[in-house]
């Protein structure tokens, strides 16, 4: 776990993974580039609009959110492109199918192999 620091006066929050360009547990929000947060039944909604509002606000380039109680079936959803303190979807996917995370990562996630448990 580490703690992604969006600057003076705007606090910080625990992720559930963060890539950063930098070292430590305290990131600056500039030197991350991916941060992924795994939804539980007690905090699926602050992962879903509180933590996705205040990455995109501090500039935090791709957020990766696996929610397991979505409704219907669990997701991955990749968002991107923040501005104005919200992000675009670039891509949303239900766990079974193969979600790209764009460069500088280039990579496809088969969501097949998630738990769902």
């Amino acid at each position: 776990m580490s703690a992604v620091d969006p600057g003076p006066g705007r606090g910080q929050d625990w992720d559930d993974l963060a890539v950063a360009s930098g070292p430590g547990n305290r990131v600056p929000a500039e030197d991350v580039r991916l941060v992924v947060e795994i939804t539980s039944p007690a905090n699926a909604n602050h992962d879903r609009i509180g933590k996705a509002r205040g990455y995109a606000r501090a500039g935090v380039e791709l957020f990766l959110l696996l929610d397991l109680w979505h409704t219907g079936r669990p997701t991955a959803t990749l968002y991107g492109e923040p501005g104005d303190g919200t992000y675009r979807v670039l891509e949303a996917v239900e766990y079974g199918e193969t979600l790209t995370l764009p460069k500088p990562f280039g990579l496809d996630l088969d969501t097949g192999i998630f738990p769902v448990s």
